[in-house]
């Protein structure tokens, strides 16, 4: 029997909220910041290669011949939800400090996460396998498509991105991706064998992105900027926008006529969003000062997409 109320049971919440912490209690600074950047690209980087690896090129490959069901998928994700986020951006300005509005564009941008979008899927009696080549096809095009994405809808005052920072996406992200592919004939079986220590690599390089990011932030006055009022707004504002995300992506598919099975890999990988895309590239776009504020709505964002999704998931499965 599923358990309904289980919204603890990924560890990725305990992660989130446990870098979070350390960040405001022992946040990185001076030189030991410097230090955390560098151990923090240095993961990045290994983690992507090692995403490579793991994602077959044969499945990619596929995943293109399915139009009618990816094209929707993909105008829901890099259409529909950055323009969701745009309006809750422009709606939080003035409520809330300007870069932490900006993060739920930042957010919109943003590509859907593979496995828990995968796993509850699964959970819900979904079509798994489309439900692994959209999210998997979608964190690809994230790679390419959310930084510029972003800044055109931010405008170049809120995101500049110069020669550097493309070269430094190129470099930490998009190479070791290459790199992945190409020896992933060597690699996929091995690292499909080990799928619970490739789980936590994720965990651990996203807490490593998070705490860097915060700990920046808490020595910008994060602590501070917010009072009561302020975070019960942000929290507010991400729940509307979890709530319009899911539904939309569930409506949408019911009016493209989806089959049952398709339509629940289309709410999972087009409405959750993925904070392992978002929090390293959040480090490589902004200033560590500033990455902790934008990627605020982010990590709220996916900590309730988590907590709701396993009683969703359930709630499918029985219906």
């Amino acid at each position: 029997m599923r358990n309904r109320l289980a919204i603890f049971a990924d560890p990725m919440i305990a992660v989130l909220l446990f870098a979070t912490a350390m960040a405001f209690a022992l946040p990185a600074s001076g030189d030991g910041r410097e230090s955390a950047q560098s151990v923090s690209n240095i993961a990045i980087f290994v983690l992507f290669l090692v995403n490579g690896m793991r994602i077959a090129r044969g499945e990619i490959a596929r995943g293109f011949t399915n139009w009618k069901f990816f094209v929707p998928l993909f105008a829901f994700v890099f259409v529909a939800m950055p323009l969701m986020g745009l309006g809750l951006s422009h709606l939080a300005i003035g409520a809330l400090p300007p870069m932490v509005a900006l993060g739920f564009l930042y957010l919109g941008t943003l590509p859907s996460t593979i496995q828990s979008a995968t796993s509850y899927t699964s959970l819900a009696g979904g079509n798994v396998a489309l439900s692994v080549v959209g999210a998997a096809l979608i964190n690809i095009a994230g790679v390419f498509i959310t930084a510029p994405l972003f800044a055109l809808l931010a405008g170049n005052e809120a995101a500049d991105i110069g020669s550097e920072t493309v070269i430094r996406i190129g470099v930490i992200l998009i190479l070791p991706f290459i790199l992945g592919q190409m020896v992933q004939g060597w690699t996929i079986e091995w690292l499909r064998d080990r799928k619970a220590q490739v789980a936590w690599l994720d965990r651990v390089v996203i807490g490593i992105a998070v705490y860097v990011a915060f700990s920046g932030a808490v020595g910008q006055g994060l602590a501070t900027l917010f009072g009561a009022t302020g975070w019960a707004i942000m929290i507010a504002l991400v729940i509307a926008y979890l709530i319009a995300a899911s539904g939309g992506a569930w409506i949408t598919g019911g009016l493209l006529g989806i089959e049952r099975k398709d339509r629940i890999a289309f709410l999972f990988a087009g409405a959750q969003k993925s904070v392992a895309i978002g929090a390293p590239l959040a480090a490589i776009l902004f200033p560590a000062e500033v990455a902790g504020f934008v990627i605020a709505p982010l990590l709220l964002y996916h900590l309730l997409q988590l907590m709701i999704a396993a009683p969703v998931a359930s709630m499918l499965a029985d219906d």
